[in-house]
């Protein structure tokens, strides 16, 4: 387990839509509100819930066709020398001045901290941790955003050659890499990034002695912010990021052959030429690692079945040789006959290409049976997260245990359980605890406090006041 290696870091991701405006406020679909999770190279993350709770909408915001509203959702299937994107030397441009806004959010936490435990217990306080978590947040952030370029070196008191080095670093790693992808080496920037490296060590020496040496020092990476980039920045990495779509009738094109389709990525990002016979070869290899016969390469999508269909999709996406997969309900229009083999499919293709998948169902018997680990979506946010064998033998939080007693079962002597009411709405969503109008175990705590996010059990992350199972 400690030998895996990560693939995304989300941190407190958020996807709001306006909707309208109301005098000079404006209202918004709160879709996805704070998410954080970690997704590792070659697991499959299933994720349940209710429909409207934001699963795809989580999906399309991870791939950035929605552009993310807050928060951060670090790469490292690239690093940002590789990418070399606008956003890093704007960090580093504006070193000084996020260092100030770091102090200012530190001195607004002690101001709200105190606030928060010189009230007493009741509604107001419960409102007051609220504001105290935003303002831990927003530091909690900006704070690893600049330590993941700088590590340690935010302690250091000269910015103005912190930040020349840092600039340097970036740009003469991004020249090696340009050179390496030409097939070249760039001898001189190797030699000049050798030298910037031990200056730079140089000034980590004169901070070793901060308390928060470790702590920033953990954060420095070469991961790629994908809430940052540009649209251009972003395209370059679509190839390493794909989805499946839940229709396998609207999904495709219908006046493009199945070869079309299929090669339409592969020219797209200069893997192959238009008309190069090299090109053919491999879209016919494809199929039949999808189960299609290699004569479909010039039908048309009406000439087939919804699940040859939906392997034509599945096809189109690993053609890429990617790296993620979201499979948005990619079996939910299948017969359930047809829905076994996508999904042993879905399996073999994983193991072969070393793929890494976020599986989206309203289904929990395929999630059970395809995933490693599950999380628990509800309006918006994920309440619950687990390995899969854990989660379904000892639910935490009271809404998966109620999503789990529904499941129906040939056992006539066990009661379904019926989850009563509709998810709330998602532009004015309660107070505090956002299941706390269905849920039997809600107190006053509830209604005020939002809970938090944490890990229970090795493992095992739930946001609830009333966690249920934890002594089992």
């Amino acid at each position: 387990m400690e030998n895996r290696e990560l693939l995304f870091r989300i941190q407190n991701l958020k996807q709001y839509f306006p909707v309208q405006k109301v005098g000079k406020e404006v209202q918004y679909v709160k879709a996805n509100d704070d998410i954080s999770l970690d997704i590792y190279k070659g697991e499959t993350i299933g994720l349940v819930g209710e429909s409207g709770c934001g699963k795809s909408t989580f999906g399309r915001t991870l791939l950035q066709l929605y552009k993310q509203t807050d928060g951060r959702t670090i790469y490292y299937g690239r690093t940002r020398w590789e990418v070399n994107p606008k956003y890093v030397y704007k960090l580093i441009n504006g070193f000084a001045s996020h260092k100030s806004k770091i102090k200012e959010l530190e001195a607004e936490l002690e101001k709200d901290k105190a606030a928060y435990e010189a009230l007493p217990d009741g509604k107001e306080k419960g409102e007051a941790l609220n504001k105290f978590r935003d303002t831990e947040k927003k530091h909690r952030l900006l704070y690893q955003d600049l330590a993941q370029i700088a590590g340690a070196l935010i302690y250091h008191d000269n910015e103005s050659e912190v930040k020349s080095l840092l600039l340097k670093e970036q740009e003469l790693n991004a020249k090696i890499f340009a050179a390496k992808k030409d097939g070249k080496e760039d001898s001189s920037a190797e030699s000049a990034l050798k030298d910037v490296e031990a200056k730079l060590d140089a000034l980590r020496e004169d901070v070793k002695g901060n308390p928060d040496y470790e702590k920033a020092e953990s954060y420095r990476d070469a991961g790629i912010n994908l809430a940052e980039l540009e649209y251009e920045e972003m395209r370059h990495l679509r190839k390493d990021m794909q989805l499946i779509f839940q229709d396998p009738y609207s999904s495709l094109n219908p006046r493009m052959t199945v070869g079309q389709i299929i090669s339409e990525g592969l020219v797209a990002h200069d893997i192959y030429k238009q008309k190069d016979k090299a090109l053919q070869d491999y879209v016919v290899k494809v199929m039949q690692d999808c189960g299609l016969a290699h004569y479909f390469i010039h039908r048309y999508p009406h000439q087939f079945s919804g699940g040859q269909r939906q392997r034509i999709g599945i096809a189109r996406s690993v053609a890429l040789k990617p790296d993620f997969i979201v499979c948005d309900e990619a079996v939910s229009a299948l017969d359930v006959s047809i829905q076994s083999q996508i999904i042993n499919l879905l399996i073999d293709l994983k193991e072969k290409e070393h793929l890494t998948y976020l599986f989206i169902s309203h289904d929990l018997s395929v999630i059970k049976y395809i995933s490693d680990k599950v999380g628990v979506m509800y309006l918006g946010n994920i309440v619950e997260f687990a390995d899969s064998k854990e989660l379904y033998a000892r639910p935490v939080h009271p809404y998966t245990e109620a999503l789990l007693g529904a499941i129906p079962t040939t056992d006539s002597k066990k009661e379904i359980q019926i989850l009563e009411g509709d998810i709330p709405s998602p532009i004015n969503p309660p107070k505090g605890c956002k299941f706390h109008t269905r849920c039997k175990y809600a107190t006053e705590e509830c209604r005020t406090i939002v809970p938090v996010f944490e890990e229970v059990k090795p493992g095992h992350f739930v946001a609830c006041h009333h966690k249920l199972n934890l002594d089992k």
